[in-house]
C-alpha cells in the first residue's frame, strides 16, 4: 500500500513541484496551499506523514502542528522552511516536529527524510533509557521529570542512536540525520554533541574509532 502524505505549501509552484516528485516516488499526495484546508484533510483522513511549510497565511505551520498534537495526532511531521535561526528550530521540535528541511529543497534529500520518518511510525512519544526518559517529539531528556541540558541536535543524535538498537551508526549517517545538505558540519561539532550525551550515558555511549558511535542499552 502506498504511503499517504499531506503536503502543505503556500507557494503554488513549489507545492506542485513537490507533489509531482513525491508521486513519481510512489507516494499518494494530498497537496494544499493553506492551513485551513490542511486541517480539514487531517481530520477526515489518515496520513502517514505531514510535510508542512512554516510561513503560511492565517497561521504558521508551528501553530498548526501544535493544534494537531494537542488533539492527539501523532503522525510524523517534517517542516520545510526558509528559517535558519536556532529559536525557530527549537520551536519546531517543541511543538512536535520529527524533522526539518531547509529551502531550497533538495528533492532526493526530501525523499530520504520522509522514508526515515515512515520507518519510525510505530513508536511511543517517550522512550525509557535507564533512569532517563527521552521525548522523541521535543528531543528533550528528563530524569525524575527534570529536564537535562542537551541541545536540539544532541537530542536528534540521541534519537538516531536509540533507533539503532545498540548497533554502530556510521559517522556519515549521523551527519545526514543531524545536518541538512544546506548546513555546514564538522567532526568537531559532532563531538560537541557526543560530549553532551556522554555526560549522562558515560561508557554506554561508545566510539568505534573511524566508524561511528553506538549507545549500548
Amino acid at each position: 500500500m502506498q504511503s499517504r502524505i499531506l503536503l502543505l505549501e503556500d507557494d503554488r509552484s513549489l507545492c506542485d513541484t513537490l507533489k509531482d516528485f513525491l508521486e513519481e516516488e510512489s507516494f499518494t499526495v494530498d497537496a494544499v496551499y493553506d492551513p485551513y484546508s490542511a486541517f480539514d484533510l487531517a481530520y477526515r483522513r489518515q496520513y502517514d506523514c505531514y510535510v508542512l511549510d512554516v510561513n503560511l497565511p492565517y497561521e504558521s505551520g508551528f501553530e498548526m502542528l501544535q493544534k494537531l498534537r494537542d488533539g492527539g495526532d501523532t503522525t510524523p511531521a517534517m517542516f520545510v522552511t526558509s528559517k535558519n535561526d536556532t529559536r525557530s528550530l527549537v520551536e519546531g521540535f517543541g511543538v512536535g516536529a520529527d524533522d526539518y528541511l531547509k529551502k531550497p529543497v533538495d528533492l532526493d534529500e526530501l525523499h530520504c527524510r520522509i522514508e526515515a520518518l515512515l520507518r519510525r511510525q510505530s513508536r511511543a512519544q517517550f522512550i525509557d533509557i535507564n533512569e532517563y526518559k527521552f521525548d522523541i517529539y521535543s528531543k528533550k531528556l528528563f530524569k525524575d521529570n527534570i529536564e537535562m541540558e542537551i541541545s536540539i541536535k544532541a537530542g536528534r543524535l540521541l534519537q538516531a542512536l536509540i533507533e539503532a538498537n545498540s548497533v554502530v551508526v556510521p559517522i556519515q549517517e549521523l551527519k545526514e540525520q543531524l545536518w541538512s545538505s544546506s548546513e555546514e558540519w564538522s567532526d568537531g561539532s559532532l563531538r560537541v554533541y557526543i560530549t553532551q550525551l556522554k555526560k549522562y550515558f558515560g561508557d554506554e555511549l561508545q566510539n568505534v574509532r573511524g566508524v561511528g558511535y553506538c549507545l549500548k542499552r
